[in-house]
């Protein structure tokens, strides 16, 4: 379980660190972004990594890594949009938006070690491309509650939908090789 923290917390500022930098270069422009366009954007960018996957080659430089990378940062995006309200200001400093995705990164390391806790890292033993089908699933609940205006009878909200996202993504790029792995 500490091997996943540790892989987690290094894939993780591999991805604050475009995000920041990215803030830094376009301000936050993303702040003008409804949710279900945020949801979109991450649905482009999983259903790329599946036709990928199919296709075996691909025709624009950007890999697949750089995709889950952007998956991260998009739900990242959605979990801060869903806690702001509009009143809150559209450009925010670059510290205060890595604060806030600090907290929102530690938030969802906390679920993921409580369900990697269950499932006895599970993960580990799954192909890419069977998380990239979770992640595009997940995408899709997301969608239907959104299409439903966030009610649900039985299902977990929107934000817990958007933590496993960043999960799943997590786990394929520490399955890519992008951090070194621990000795177990």
């Amino acid at each position: 379980m500490q091997q996943t923290a540790q892989e987690y917390k290094e894939v993780i500022a591999i991805c604050k660190k475009v995000f920041i930098d990215k803030t830094v270069d376009y301000g936050t422009a993303w702040r003008i972004l409804r949710l279900p366009s945020i949801t979109d954007q991450i649905l482009i960018k999983a259903q790329r990594i599946r036709s990928i996957q199919e296709k075996g080659k691909m025709l624009v430089e950007e890999d697949i890594t750089s995709e889950f990378k952007g998956i991260i940062n998009y739900s990242i995006i959605a979990l801060i949009q869903m806690e702001m309200s509009e009143n809150d200001p559209m450009e925010l400093d670059p510290q205060r938006v890595a604060e806030l995705y600090d907290k929102h990164a530690t938030q969802t390391l906390e679920l993921l070690l409580k369900k990697n806790h269950d499932y006895g890292e599970a993960w580990r033993e799954m192909r890419i491309s069977s998380i990239t089908d979770i992640i595009l699933m997940k995408l899709f609940r997301v969608k239907q509650i959104e299409d439903n205006l966030g009610k649900t009878l039985i299902s977990e909200g929107i934000d817990a939908n958007y933590q496993d996202i960043i999960n799943y993504s997590v786990f394929c790029l520490i399955k890519s090789g992008i951090v070194k792995p621990l000795a177990r």
